[in-house]
């Protein structure tokens, strides 16, 4: 019995992408209000807050301006049920 591939999920990539660069900056910030997070041989961690932060203003770049998951980037948040009444589409 053979199975077909589901079709893929819609998801709001820029808000994915947003959500992610949001929780890095809380991470940042805590790195840097606790000093046993950002001293001695955990200096290194704020800056790789700092690096996703970029990395994903970069992306969120990319995907606004309508290249990489462009045809995802504005998509609603739930994938369309299956048109033909049965659950699953099968």
């Amino acid at each position: 019995m053979s199975h077909e591939d589901p079709p893929p999920l819609a998801s709001d990539t820029a808000r994915i992408v947003g959500i992610g660069m949001s929780l890095w900056a809380v991470a940042l910030v805590v790195t840097l209000l606790v000093p046993a997070l950002h001293q001695g041989d955990r200096s290194w961690w704020p800056w790789t807050c700092v690096a996703a932060i970029a990395g994903g203003g970069i992306s969120l770049a990319y995907v606004r301006r309508g290249r990489g998951n462009a045809e995802g980037a504005h998509l609603p948040a739930r994938s369309p049920r299956p048109t033909d009444g049965q659950p699953g589409g099968s």
